[in-house]
């Protein structure tokens, strides 16, 4: 090889990295370069003094940057065929170019350094320490020469770490072996960073004149402007240093963090307030902080409660805020927050335990930093503190300490600034918009963060009021005083439901709202502390009295009145006469108008207002029908008169009404009473449902369009609505139907039940029987309701979509909503409560069809646990719901047929008793699983077409496009039928541990392949009763196992984890024929190709075939002739495997061992995911082993080795 043949293949070279990184080069010019550039790396045998050549100081940066690419391409991918002398060669120029070969510290390209340490960092995975022992000492020796070469040394042992420890990129023997070396010489690594670091900062604060003794850097003298580069070169590396040790102190043994009398983490503290290096300081110091471990190792880390670190963290935290918004020190701030948040974890976990810990000094001190962070103007920050408080209230000593106590009133006062909604970023009303611009893209991830943090300091102040009630609830009743007589100011944004009103960013709204949620959680905490007698009962009762005097004409106030009414509502249990007054307030709010008669739609504002007065009554109902029952009647005249005017309240709130009546009827306890007053509720609802008229609408589907109006054209969409009352006299029905069957019931006690004249017996199985009240009346209405549900479905025939009038062609789309919701996509914020419920006649039709839909399936789901053996037993039953909710299923689609198996087949199949399974539930599922199955693989087979098509189709540049929405459903429904199955067959015990069995992306395979079912996941009695039926045996089968491939990963994990085994496990005693074996087998295989990428799916996956093939293989040898086709099998490995398996006499290996045995054999047909299906085999060898095993017979690690290399380190001495 000639120096010219060198030089023309570096000018070749030059070129065609210009053409390349030049951006006026055409398309084929530079795909031709880097053709050229590509081969040469691959191809050339003059790589490595082409590649030396490039690097030299003289040539640019691009060329130098693409020279070091060849050096790095050839240690990566050449390295085990090259000879020593030629690795030797370019080990020893790599050093040089390390130690002259590159500009100075502050002129070198980052880039640059980066792919010289890089290089080096491949050299010691394939050598070190077998073959390379002096590594660190030549290192060492490299620094030594200045500023530049330290720099570059601290990235080497910064991206060594990295490889080894954090993304752990190399075969696992040689990762334990440079661990291992690694931790040997912690000691020698620690000292050189510390030096390291504390020399060049040293020389840096001499430079920039910062007299040494002070703590504090005071503001920098002027520097000699020669000095300025030196001074910035030892920065240079006093970051380089940081950034290292941060790759250290995660895993490093603690000891070495602490030693020295803790000598890092003072050096970190003092760090803080240097500018130039706090960040890198804090973060090293909050990975310190947050290490876990035994308790005793970590009992050192209490140092930072000391004076001095407290005064650096402060001092530092004061300066940083002190800057105004630097996105600097806006970052350091939120690092500073994190570590003063891990301290207080570790605080937690030492005292207490038996470390002999005491409540550190400057515990206090520590308390009023970490209060000056809730109250930062940042939301962010304000969050960030949550837990940690969470942690100190609820600890078992710190909670009883009076620093922590003297706390809490600081804590709740800062609450109550926090909870007020303000700092949307597009908004300039609070100084928290400045931090929220930072923080969050946009005002709707604000919103989505604020309800999360608003949550979370709901649990917090619950912990706190739980240690000082009182001072909670006075807060409460101040707050709330103040806002019953400020005056409204709904700001800048009128709101469209009226002139005046508040918006929910108006002021007044948004205090309101926080006080609100401020006392709810208050007053809550407050009545299950306190005892009964120490509950200050008049002081609660006259806030009522004020809330319940208060009149405002604005729906959003309103709301948040009623709620306060909630909150105090338990004072009424001691003084019951103010019962009435609280019923007049909440039926006044059930039939608010913001203008009175008005004919424009309700906003939805107002009809939240209506709607949380009719669920304030249910609520009350509910939870106090004792205190309601002296008022019954009361409470029906009430109820009466509202329903005697067909138009005051929609359906929903009369039948949210009635449902409050039901409740406080189940407090008669006594069956003919109750029946009674049920068949006198229920009397308009009969009259109206079985009327002729009514029936013939319910049973003719074109009679039942004509009568909603949904065959008609409107002229004007908004205001001409003539079949409005139609509608709504069908809802009504229905919603009565659902509230009666959802809320009547006999009383729980057996005793009262019996004397109640509820108790029927027992059943066979011991389970006691009683009759509802509702029953009766219920049945009555059954077969129309069969019917509306028949013809509901008909629906869908296309015959009857073209019935549809032209206004209405879409009644029986999904709603927008729904959409968005399917798709994810939020909602505008503002538009919630201003815009009007239904804005067309169009949406309104759309709102009954579903309502309408989802209503009737709920009264089906609910009709088993209500009416019990009644319902079950009714004649006929599985074939009256086989030929009514199960009929035209073919035209259903998918976003209403989720619903109903989610509202009514799964309850129904949960409640319903063993007696009735040979009835009711094997009739009704083995049909309806055949179906799912045949629709499910068809949708499937459709979107897996397509996405063999379209792969260059435009239509997903739109993320509503139809498609996407269709496949979106498919998924969902997938789930939903899939968890049907699981509900229907295995038992709750296994599926309950299963739900922890997903594994987040975890590299380490050995910890993926742990993801294994619970061996206790058993079928259910009704899973053995189906699994007996032939025809509902194979259809659940087949669609547990076809599912594996369909591209739904979070579907697949559950049913591989939940369902496959134990329903395989059911049918092996049977004969299976040797084809269906081999198809189970290959559909796990299948779904590995799909889903291998996954980790958590793929460690579930692996664990099936493994059961499979184990339990199988003895009895079908068809399974090896399957195993024989995954691609690049080790033949010969798998006939160790399958001997080991069919001999019986041989000990058997560890489970773990003969997992990873057969992991190893089926890889091929594991899938990955596509940034890793192209990229080039990096292959690492093992060395000679640095440790003797002490059993031969533990040396797995030999056999991970892909190519067979490790099999000579066996048999050297």
């Amino acid at each position: 090889m000639s120096a010219e043949q060198v030089s023309g293949l570096c000018e070749q070279l030059v070129k065609a990295v210009t053409v390349i990184m030049d951006p006026a080069s055409t398309q084929r010019y530079r795909l031709e370069a880097l053709k050229f550039c590509e081969e040469f790396k691959e191809k050339c045998p003059i790589c490595v003094p082409c590649g030396l050549k490039l690097a030299e100081k003289t040539q640019t940066a691009i060329v130098r940057h693409f020279g070091l690419q060849i050096l790095e391409h050839v240690v990566k991918y050449r390295w085990n065929n090259m000879p020593r002398l030629e690795k030797v060669y370019l080990k020893n120029n790599v050093m040089g170019l390390i130690s002259s070969g590159t500009q100075s510290i502050l002129e070198e390209e980052s880039h640059i350094k980066d792919v010289l340490s890089r290089i080096v960092v491949e050299m010691i995975k394939r050598e070190w320490p077998q073959h390379w022992p002096d590594m660190l000492k030549e290192l060492d020796t490299l620094s030594k020469q200045g500023e530049t070469q330290t720099e570059l040394v601290m990235f080497i042992l910064l991206r060594l770490a990295e490889d080894v420890v954090t993304f752990q990129t190399l075969p696992t023997q040689r990762r334990r072996d440079i661990q291992q070396t690694l931790t040997q010489n912690m000691e020698k690594i620690f000292s050189f960073l510390l030096t390291a670091l504390q020399q060049n900062v040293n020389k840096y604060r001499l430079m920039v004149g910062a007299p040494q003794e002070q703590e504090v850097l005071t503001s920098p003298q002027k520097t000699d402007l020669a000095q300025e580069p030196k001074a910035q070169a030892n920065c240079r590396v006093g970051i380089a240093a940081l950034n290292t040790l941060a790759g250290y102190i995660d895993w490093v043994a603690l000891s070495h963090i602490t030693a020295d009398n803790c000598k890092l983490l003072e050096m970190l503290c003092l760090l803080l307030n240097e500018p130039e290096l706090q960040v890198g300081a804090a973060e090293c110091l909050l990975i310190a902080v947050s290490r876990k471990g035994k308790l005793e190792d970590r009992k050192p880390l209490m140092v930072l409660f000391g004076d001095v670190a407290m005064h650096c963290i402060l001092s530092a935290a004061q300066t940083a805020d002190g800057e105004g918004l630097v996105e600097k020190h806006y970052v350091f701030l939120k690092r500073l927050c994190q570590v003063l948040c891990a301290l207080g974890s570790q605080l937690c976990a030492l005292l207490g335990s038996d470390c002999n810990v005491e409540t550190p000094a400057n515990f206090g001190k520590y308390l009023e930093s970490f209060l000056a962070f809730t109250t930062h103007p940042s939301q962010f920050l304000r969050s960030s503190t949550q837990i940690t408080w969470g942690a100190l209230f609820r600890h078992e000593v710190l909670s009883r300490d009076p620093l922590l106590l003297a706390v809490v009133p600081k804590y709740l006062r800062a609450s109550m600034t926090n909870l007020v909604k303000v700092g949307f970023p597009s908004k300039a009303d609070s100084p928290s918009c400045e931090y929220s611009r930072f923080d969050f893209d946009s005002d709707e991830d604000f919103n989505a963060f604020f309800n999360s943090f608003r949550a979370q300091q709901g649990e917090v102040m619950r912990m706190a009021c739980r240690l000082d009630p009182l001072t909670g609830f006075q807060m409460a009743g101040e707050w709330l005083k103040y806002q019953l007589t400020a005056p409204v100011d709904t700001g800048p944004t009128n709101s469209k439901t009226g002139e005046g009103l508040c918006s929910i960013f108006s002021p007044s709204f948004v205090q309101w709202d926080a006080m609100t949620f401020f006392s709810e959680s208050v007053i809550s905490q407050m009545f299950r502390t306190m005892d009964k007698d120490e509950i200050p009962v008049n002081d609660g009762i006259d806030l009522l009295q004020l809330v319940l005097n208060f009149e405002t004409k604005d729906p959003l106030i309103l709301s948040c009145v009623l709620t306060n009414v909630s909150a105090l509502f338990p004072f009424v249990t001691y003084r019951p006469e103010y019962l009435p007054q609280v019923l007049s307030k909440l039926f006044a709010s059930v039939t608010f108008e913001v203008v009175e008669e008005s004919k424009a739609p309700r906003t939805r504002a107002v009809k939240n207002v209506r709607r949380h007065a009719c669920s304030s009554i249910i609520k009350m109902c509910r939870d106090y029908p004792q205190l309601v029952l002296p008022n019954f009647e009361m409470l029906y005249n009430h109820v009466k008169q509202l329903l005697s005017n067909e138009l005051l309240l929609t359906q929903m709130e009369k039948c949210a009404l009635m449902e409050a009546l039901v409740l406080i009827s189940n407090q008669f306890k006594d069956y003919e009473r109750q029946k009674a007053f049920l068949e006198e509720l229920m009397a308009p609802v009969a009259g109206l449902w079985l009327s002729p008229e009514m029936q013939r609408v319910l049973s003719d589907p074109e009679a039942f369009i004509s009568y909603v109006g949904a065959d008609n054209k409107i002229a004007d969409p908004v205001l001409e609505d003539p079949s409005g009352l139609n509608r709504s006299r069908i809802s009504f029905c229905v919603y009565t139907i659902l509230g009666v069957v959802k809320r009547a019931r006999w009383p729980a006690a057996t005793e009262e039940a019996k004397a109640g004249g509820f108790f029927l017996g027992y059943l066979p199985s011991g389970t006691p029987m009683y009759r509802n009240p509702c029953t009766e009346q219920v049945l009555k209405l059954f077969d129309n309701l069969l019917a509306l549900i028949r013809t509901h479905n008909s629906l869908y025939t296309p015959e009857m979509v073209a019935r549809l009038g032209d206004t209405f062609a879409k009644a029986l789309d999904m709603l927008e909503v729904e959409k968005n919701a399917i798709l994810g996509l939020p909602q505008p914020l503002l538009e919630l409560y201003d815009s009007p419920v239904y804005k067309t006649v169009l949406e309104r039709m759309q709102g009954f069809f579903c309502t309408l839909y989802d209503n009737c399936f709920h009264i089906l789901g609910n009709a088993g646990p209500s009416m019990q053996q009644d319902f079950y037993t009714v004649e006929g039953l599985a074939t009256q719901l086989l030929s009514s909710a199960f009929n035209n299923l073919n035209n259903i689609p998918d976003y209403r047929l989720r619903p109903m198996l989610r509202v009514f087949v799964k309850p129904l199949v949960l409640s319903c008793p063993a007696e009735y399974y040979e009835t009711l539930v094997c009739p009704m599922l083995g049909p309806l699983f055949t179906y799912l199955h045949m629709r499910l693989s068809q949708k499937w087979q459709v979107i897996n077409q397509r996405s063999m098509l379209c792969e260059d189709d435009a239509a997903d540049d739109n993320p509503e496009s139809q498609e996407m929405l269709e496949e979106q459903l498919v998924r969902l429904l997938t789930r939903e039928v899939m968890d049907l199955a699981t509900v229907c067959c295995v038992s709750k015990k296994g599926v309950e541990q299963n739900t922890t069995a997903a594994v987040d992306g975890d590299d380490d395979e050995a910890m993926a392949t742990e993801v294994t079912p619970p061996a206790n996941a058993e079928l259910t009695e009704l899973g053995k009763c189906l699994m007996k039926q032939e025809d509902v045996c194979t259809a659940v089968l087949i669609t547990a196992y076809t599912s594996l491939s369909w591209k739904d990963t979070l579907s697949c994990q559950r049913t591989t984890t939940q369902l496959c085994w134990p329903l395989l496990k059911q049918v092996l005693p049977g004969n299976l024929l040797p084809d269906a074996v081999s198809w189970f087998f290959t559909s796990v295989l299948k779904g590995l190709q799909v889903h291998g990428q996954h980790d958590g799916c793929m460690a579930a996956l692996v664990h099936l075939a493994f059961q499979i093939y184990e339990a199988l293989r003895p009895r079908y040898g068809e399974l090896k002739a399957v195993m024989e086709q995954v691609p690049d099998i080790q033949l010969d490995s798998l006939e160790q495997f399958d001997s080991k398996l069919l001999n019986p006499t041989l000990q058997k290996v560890a489970d773990k061992r003969r997992k990873d045995h057969f992991k190893r054999l089926i890889s091929g047909c594991i899938g990955k995911p596509i940034g890793e299906q192209f990229r080039k085999e990096v292959h690492i060898r093992n060395l000679p082993s640095l440790f003797k095993k002490v059993k031969p017979s533990l040396e797995t690690d030999v056999l991970e080795n892909e190519d067979g290399e490790g099999f000579n380190v066996l048999f050297e001495p």
